[in-house]
C-alpha cells in the first residue's frame, strides 16, 4: 500500500495549491454577501459560470493531452512548446474577438451598460487558459511546491485587491476627486482584481518555466489535437453539468420570483460545499499524473480500485462534517443569503459523485478511448438540461441542485459499465455502497432527530461520525493492525 502513502503525500502538497487558495478565496464569500445584495451577487455568480465554461473551451483538453504524450518521451520540450504556443495563440485571438464585440454580447446578456464586464472576463479567461500548460509542466516535473506557491500568491493578490476596492476605497472620498466614480464601480472591481491576479500568475509562471520555449515545433500538434479533442468536447459537457445550473436559474425562474435574487442565494450556498470541491481538486492534481505513471503495472487495476475506495471514505467524512454542521458554516455568508442552506447536503453529495466519476473515468484516458468521455458527459448534460427546465420553474434553485445530483449519478453508472467492458477494475462496489448508505443514514438520523440542546445535538453528531470512522477502519482491517502495533 506504499503507493497510497505516496499519493497521499502528493495530494497533501498539492493541497497547498488547492486548499489554501480556496480558503483565501472563500474569504471573499463573507465579503461579497455583506457588501452586495443577493441580486448583485447573482451577477457575479453568472459571470463566473461563463468563465468556467470558457476555460474548458480554451484549454482544449491540452492539459491531459500534454501529460499523455510528454510522459512517453524522455524530453518533453517538443510537446510542451506545441501545447504552449497553441494555447497562447487561441487565447490571444479570443481576447481580441470578445473585446471587439463586447457591446453586442452584453446586450444579449442584459447588461448593456457594462461592456467592461465582458472585456475583463475575456482577459481572465485568456490568461488562465494559457497558464494551464505551464502549470501542467510544473506538475509533470513534480514541482508541487512551486505550483502551490504560485497558486497561493495569485489568490492572495486577488483577495487583497478585493478587500482594498470594496472595503478600503469607499472610505476615502478623495479618490473621487482624481478618479470620478471610482467608488461606485462595485461589481467591476471583482473582475479588475481577478485580471490583476491573473497577470501576476502569468508572469510568475513564465519566470519559473524559463520563459517562452526557445523553439517552435508543431509536429506534435495533430496527435495532441486528436487525443485532446474528445476531452474538450466531454469537458464542455461536464462544464454544462457543473456551471449551467446557475445560468438556467437566471432564465428559468419566473420574473415574479426574482431570478437574480435566487441566483445569488444559490451561488453563495454552492460555496458552502467548497470543502468537498477542495479535496477533489487537490486529489485530482496528484492522481491524474499518478494514473498515467502506473498504468503499465500489472497490479494497476487493484491500485485504482483501492484509490476509489479510500477516496469515497474520505469524501463521505467531508459530507458528514459539512452537512451536519451547516448551522455553523452558515455564518460564512451574510444573513440575507442563508435561506438556501437546505440545498447544501444535496450539492455535497453531487460533488462526491463527481469525484467518483473522475476516478472511474481513468479507464478511457489510459486506453486512449477518450471519445467515451463525450458520451458520458453529454448524457449527463442532457439530464442536467432536462431536469433544470422541468424543476427550476417549480422549485427554484433546489431544482438545479437535484438536477446536478441526478446528472452525476447517471454519469457514474454509465462510466462504470463502460469500464467493465474495456478496462475491468475490481472495484469493491458492495463496500462502497455500504459506506455511502451508512453516511446517508447518519445524516438522516441527525437531521430528523429533534434535540433542542445544542450540546447534545453536536455530541450525537460527533459520536456518529466517530462510529462511521471506526466502522470503516475495522471493515478495512486497519483498526486491528493499529491496535496490534500498539500492544
Amino acid at each position: 500500500m506504499h503507493y497510497l502513502k505516496k499519493l497521499a503525500g502528493q495530494t497533501a502538497i498539492y493541497g497547498l495549491s488547492s486548499v489554501v487558495p480556496r480558503l483565501l478565496n472563500y474569504f471573499l464569500v463573507p465579503l461579497y454577501t455583506r457588501v452586495f445584495l443577493p441580486e448583485e451577487y447573482g451577477i457575479v455568480t453568472e459571470m463566473y459560470a461563463y468563465i468556467g465554461f470558457l476555460l474548458v473551451f480554451l484549454t482544449f483538453g491540452m492539459e491531459t493531452g500534454y501529460f499523455r504524450f510528454a510522459g512517453k518521451e524522455k524530453d518533453d520540450r517538443t510537446v510542451y512548446s506545441t501545447a504552449f504556443y497553441s494555447l497562447l495563440t487561441t487565447s490571444t485571438i479570443f481576447i481580441v474577438i470578445i473585446s471587439l464585440f463586447a457591446k453586442h454580447i452584453v446586450n444579449a446578456l442584459g447588461y448593456s451598460n457594462n461592456p467592461e464586464y465582458l472585456i475583463l472576463i475575456s482577459v481572465i479567461v485568456g490568461l488562465d487558459a494559457f497558464c494551464a500548460i505551464p502549470f501542467a509542466r510544473l506538475r509533470l516535473q513534480n514541482k508541487a511546491l512551486t505550483f502551490s506557491v504560485i497558486k497561493i500568491i495569485s489568490v492572495l493578490v486577488n483577495v487583497l485587491l478585493n478587500l482594498f476596492f470594496l472595503t478600503i476605497l469607499p472610505k476615502y472620498s478623495f479618490f473621487n476627486e482624481y478618479f470620478p466614480g471610482a467608488q461606485n464601480l462595485g461589481i467591476t472591481y471583482v473582475f479588475i482584481s481577478n485580471v490583476i491576479s491573473s497577470v501576476v500568475t502569468t508572469l510568475l509562471l513564465l519566470f519559473f518555466v524559463n520563459g517562452f520555449p526557445p523553439f517552435l515545433k508543431f509536429e506534435k500538434l495533430k496527435p495532441l489535437i486528436i487525443y485532446s479533442l474528445p476531452l474538450l468536447i466531454s469537458g464542455l459537457g461536464g462544464t454544462t453539468n457543473e456551471t449551467f445550473d446557475r445560468i438556467f436559474i437566471k432564465y428559468l425562474v419566473p420574473e415574479e420570483s426574482n431570478p437574480l435574487y435566487q441566483l445569488g442565494i444559490y451561488g453563495s450556498n454552492v460555496k458552502l460545499a467548497v470543502l468537498m470541491v477542495l479535496f477533489i481538486q487537490m486529489y485530482r492534481y496528484a492522481a491524474e499524473p499518478f494514473f498515467f505513471a502506473n498504468v503499465d503495472r500489472k497490479d494497476s487495476p487493484e491500485i485504482y480500485a483501492n484509490m476509489l475506495k479510500y477516496f469515497v471514505a474520505f469524501t463521505l467524512l467531508i459530507f458528514l462534517g459539512v452537512a451536519l454542521f451547516t448551522d455553523i458554516f452558515k455564518y460564512l455568508v451574510g444573513r440575507n443569503f442563508r435561506e438556501g442552506l437546505d440545498v447544501v447536503p444535496i450539492l455535497l453529495m453531487a460533488n462526491l459523485l463527481y469525484g467518483i466519476f473522475f476516478n472511474l473515468s481513468i479507464w478511457y484516458k489510459v486506453t486512449n478511448k477518450t471519445w467515451y468521455g463525450i458520451y458520458y458527459t453529454f448524457a449527463g448534460a442532457a439530464v442536467t438540461i432536462l431536469m433544470n427546465i422541468i424543476l427550476i420553474p417549480k422549485i427554484g434553485f433546489y431544482g438545479a441542485a437535484v438536477a446536478r445530483l441526478a446528472c452525476y449519478s447517471l454519469m457514474c453508472i454509465l462510466c462504470l459499465i463502460g469500464g467493465n467492458r474495456h478496462f475491468p477494475i475490481p472495484y469493491e462496489g458492495k463496500k462502497i455502497l455500504i459506506y455511502i448508505g451508512l453516511a446517508l443514514l447518519i445524516f438522516i438520523i441527525c437531521f430528523f432527530t429533534p434535540i433542542t440542546s445544542i450540546f447534545y445535538k453536536y455530541l450525537l453528531r460527533i459520536v456518529l461520525i466517530g462510529l462511521f470512522i471506526l466502522f470503516f477502519l475495522n471493515n478495512e482491517k486497519i483498526l486491528p493492525k493499529v491496535l496490534k502495533k500498539k500492544v
